[in-house]
């Protein structure tokens, strides 16, 4: 059945408030569902699951209904799934857990990745006596996954890299890496938040060790998930939660995240399950059947958006021939990125500028002044899509 964008409209209230939304990288807008999860569990859900109370055991029941969700999501064990604030206090723990052998190694970063991927690891090389080393992105913003084959040696203990690019798009093929992960017995560790709200994600697929998602970006509470493919690892790893008494994935969360959060995510993974109404069976074969049905019509979309764009005289797009999720970033010659946002703005689309990436300083944005970045959500319009490339060719 065709994805049906109208009634997945229908799924978001503020849509009407009259704006384009083209910044999913902030987060996409909310659900009415996952709005509604959140604000019962305020009521609901106050406490901490710890107690043996009903309104405790409430809260741990919520807990495990999330850890399932996620794992449903990513394809994992519930076992393995940890909760934290945001992706870098999840990866923060990591790193202090993992045992004092690692920094007596290398830990392999990538430029492609977002700062909240990349800072951690830098603080806890210089914090441990580490020593980091950088896989490169290229000028069109991809990450070549050749470079790996070279990266990756005996004193390799940690790859870090971004299964999507939040800025460009562009998709990595870390099956590819994990090959050589597994050669050397290092742990990959993918950031699948930018590619989770549109792609099935499989660990065992990707031959990831550990993965971060950030619900924000699928419309659910500003919170962040971390799964680990074998979840007895966790028992080898230090203690981080201030409970001694924590076990499992709560032995990694220095505190336990607020029900109606978890309430919150709970409800926005059946949102994206639920993106195709005539699916059936479990959740996760659900999520595969409105996931696929929800890229195959962005894809289209984005397509449309990135040969528009690029048939503008003034505009280049980055990584034009990139197999992408839906996210752009792009450049307008001599005028700068904040100028085309505000000028957007002006006209009623969301739209970000200069977000902190490495990977566009890689390809020279930063002195064109700046690369404009664009996200669609499942409730993008072709109609939209052409109002944001007539206000960007009203430069000329």
């Amino acid at each position: 059945m065709p994805f049906d964008v109208a009634s997945v409209r229908g799924l978001f209230p503020t849509l009407g408030d009259g704006w384009i939304h083209f910044d999913a990288q902030a987060g996409l807008q909310i659900p009415d569902s996952v709005a509604s999860a959140m604000n019962a569990g305020v009521h609901a859900l106050p406490v901490d699951p710890a107690g043996l109370y009903p309104q405790a055991a409430a809260v741990a029941d919520t807990q495990r209904n999330a850890r399932r969700a996620v794992a449903d999501l990513l394809d994992a064990d519930p076992a393995g799934v940890v909760f934290g604030p945001n992706r870098s206090s999840l990866v923060t723990a990591l790193t202090d857990a993992l045992p004092a052998s690692t920094w007596a190694g290398e830990v392999l970063v990538s430029r492609q990745d977002d700062e909240d991927d990349i800072v951690p690891w830098l603080r806890a090389a210089r914090r441990f006596g580490g020593t980091v080393r950088w896989a490169e992105a290229d000028v069109d913003g991809t990450l070549p996954t050749r470079q790996y084959a070279e990266l990756v040696g005996v004193k390799t203990k940690v790859i870090a890299v971004t299964l999507a690019s939040s800025t460009t798009g562009a998709v990595t093929d870390v099956a590819q890496i994990a090959n050589h992960a597994r050669a050397e017995n290092a742990l990959l560790v993918v950031d699948a938040t930018s590619a989770a709200p549109y792609v099935r994600v499989s660990m065992a697929e990707l031959g990831a060790d550990v993965a971060l998602v950030s619900p924000a970006r699928w419309g659910g509470p500003r919170i962040a998930a971390m799964a680990f493919a074998d979840p007895s690892r966790i028992e080898s790893l230090s203690r981080v939660s201030m409970d001694p008494r924590s076990a499992g994935p709560a032995r990694l969360e220095a505190e336990a995240v607020s029900g109606h959060l978890l309430a919150g995510l709970v409800a926005s993974i059946e949102h994206l399950a639920g993106l195709d109404q005539t699916a059936t069976g479990k959740r996760r074969q659900r999520l595969a059947s409105s996931m696929d049905g929800a890229f195959e019509y962005l894809q289209r979309l984005t397509y449309y958006l990135v040969n528009s764009l690029t048939q503008l005289g003034r505009v280049q797009v980055i990584g034009p021939e990139a197999h992408r999720v839906p996210a752009v970033s792009f450049v307008v010659d001599g005028v700068p990125a904040e100028k085309v946002v505000r000028r957007l703005a002006d006209n009623g689309i969301s739209a970000l500028c200069d977000l902190p990436s490495r990977a566009l300083a890689r390809t020279g944005a930063s002195e064109a002044g700046g690369a404009v970045t664009v996200g669609l959500g499942p409730y993008a319009l072709p109609y939209e899509v052409d109002q944001l490339v007539r206000v960007v060719a009203s430069f000329g």
